[in-house]
């Protein structure tokens, strides 16, 4: 899995999303929204607007932000046949 990370400086639950994206060993690119990217490109890219960050793409599905992202994992875990 590869994974692109949309976010901004300072952002406790861009951190959250980049930390557990290492714990589940997911490589990710991450682009900082003002720095390396601006908010219009990623809505380009992501092919949809967002007001809110961080944006993740994993394996080039919009999975949403942090929230979406813990659900993405324990849904992979449970077809998996792994624990809760």
């Amino acid at each position: 899995m590869v994974a692109i990370i949309y976010s901004k400086p300072l952002c406790p639950y861009c951190e959250m999303a980049k930390k557990l994206l290492e714990k589940e060993k997911v490589t990710y690119k991450e682009l900082t929204i003002g720095i390396d990217i601006s908010k219009e490109k990623a809505f380009e890219e992501l092919d949809t607007t967002f007001t809110t960050v961080p944006q993740i793409v994993i394996d080039g599905i919009h999975i949403g932000g942090y929230t979406e992202l813990v659900g993405f994992f324990k849904r992979l875990q449970q077809q998996n046949g792994e624990p809760k």
